[in-house]
């Protein structure tokens, strides 16, 4: 470490903003950084411009993911010398590519690590020179302080990194080995979040459904926490992301079917369908097993709503097994896709080898997967108009303060869609009953039917 000033310490708290880019399990890093700092007497702003201090939480995880991290620290960097006095550096590009950075982009003034999130005030203050490149060994909890960044809902993050062998996965190298949170840690931590004003309670980790293997729960350790959770907090929802199928209890579905307050959602990110390309990937399963296994939600939970990612562009994807994988969404008929063009990560396996497809053949058959989609889910959301759904209300729309937005149990946050209040008033933050009345392929309309009754603290917002 060096100290900012030799012999001087800072005369006030800095004003520090956070950028957080990423997955989920990025952002509660990013809450427990922001709590850490307000204990700390840090004053915490939303405005980039009123801060002289920003602190970008970055993602690796996949080329886009790495450049946005890039592209957003050259524009905090471009502000030095502008009112910003400091600019901070965090998340997996420091675990990963530290000296990297630190040679490329000298206008970064302090790296944390994964690890280092407790001591986030200290290095602000101090400072702290690029790491070499590191695996996480740290597991969060419920001591640590937590600033919530999302409206009516927070994530639970389970555990911590990854085992499974997937050959075009890095994250393993920064992230870690597996490793799970007690049940007792969490049912505490989800109590405190709903106390905090959350409705929905979102569990996450890289592999979520492989939670408590190694606590020795064997295969029901997600099963035993969600029941934990169930009869320990009052949360009016539960969901959880995300399924590996080859570790997904059928007993946790069973469970989803019975459980109002158990979200009937599964986001189960499956790759691709051909054998022969799952097996380069080093996926378990295959077409027929997944099939099996959508039926089977299916059928112990008849309201569910199943998400699924794919891989376009795999090393050795030849235009048959493209094709395979569309007939596969056809026959699945999933509620929500996405699809991403393969990224070549170092030190992957797959990044070895040899035939990977063209960019622009890979943004060709995403383009033609999800447009092949469009149907099969506006499909499902027609079904809706006309029913009275069960709403979680996130606030104002962003293009216009004339409408209202929210999700139904069907949709996990920011990547199902989403569904636009016309009519009506609630607390951002609150559950409402809402009446579909519009479906479109990404979005759906409704009108509000009951106001909230949102605590005194929330201010009701009508929709014009």
């Amino acid at each position: 470490m060096k100290e900012d000033l030799p012999g001087k310490a800072p005369t006030r708290p800095r004003r520090v903003g956070m950028i957080s880019l990423g997955c989920p399990k990025n952002r509660v890093d990013t809450e427990i950084m922001l709590g850490r700092l307000e204990a700390e007497g840090y004053e915490l702003t939303q405005s980039l411009d009123a801060a002289d201090t920003i602190i970008v939480n970055t993602c690796a995880f996949i080329d886009e993911a790495k450049q946005e991290s890039i592209d957003t620290i050259l524009e905090v960097a471009a502000r030095k010398g502008d009112g910003l006095e400091r600019l901070v550096v965090a998340g997996c590009m420091v675990n990963r590519y530290a000296e990297q950075l630190a040679r490329e982009i000298p206008e970064i003034d302090v790296f944390l690590g994964l690890d280092d999130l407790r001591e986030v005030g200290d290095l602000v203050h101090l400072g702290a020179a690029a790491p070499s490149p590191s695996r996480s060994e740290m597991v969060f909890d419920e001591s640590d302080a937590r600033r919530l960044t999302t409206p009516g809902y927070a994530y639970l993050k389970v555990a911590e990194g990854c085992n499974n062998p997937c050959t075009f996965c890095a994250i393993p190298q920064w992230r870690g080995r597996f490793r799970s949170r007690s049940i007792a840690s969490l049912v505490t931590e989800a109590r405190e979040l709903v106390d905090r004003g959350a409705r929905e309670v979102c569990l996450v980790a890289q592999d979520t459904t492989r939670y408590g293997e190694d606590l020795g729960l064997g295969r029901h350790g997600l099963l035993r926490l969600v029941e934990a959770l169930l009869a320990g907090c009052d949360a009016p929802w539960i969901r959880f992301l995300y399924a590996y199928p080859s570790t997904l209890d059928r007993e946790l579905l069973q469970l989803m079917g019975e459980e109002e307050r158990f979200c009937s959602y599964l986001d189960i990110p499956l790759q691709h369908s051909h054998p022969e390309v799952l097996k380069v990937m080093r996926r378990a399963g295959n077409e027929s097993q997944y099939l099996e296994l959508l039926d089977s939600a299916r059928a112990l939970v008849p309201e569910i709503w199943l998400r699924s990612t794919f891989i376009v562009g795999f090393p050795n994807e030849t235009e048959e097994h493209s094709r395979h994988l569309e007939r596969f969404v056809e026959k699945a008929s999933l509620d929500h896709v996405g699809a991403f063009v393969y990224s070549p990560e170092e030190g992957t396996p797959s990044a070895e080898l040899d035939s990977v497809s063209t960019r622009r053949v890979a943004e060709e058959r995403r383009a033609r997967l999800l447009e092949l989609q469009r149907p099969i889910s506006l499909g499902r959301r027609e079904k809706l108009v006309g029913e009275d759904l069960e709403v979680l209300v996130e606030g104002v729309c962003e293009e216009t303060e004339h409408l209202l937005e929210g999700r139904h149990q069907g949709m996990a946050p920011g990547i199902d869609g989403r569904l636009l209040l016309a009519k009506g008033q609630c607390a951002p933050g609150e559950l409402a009953r809402v009446k579909i009345v519009e479906a479109y392929a990404d979005d759906l309309v409704g009108h509000i039917l009951t106001p909230s009754d949102s605590s005194p603290s929330r201010s009701v917002v009508a929709c014009k």
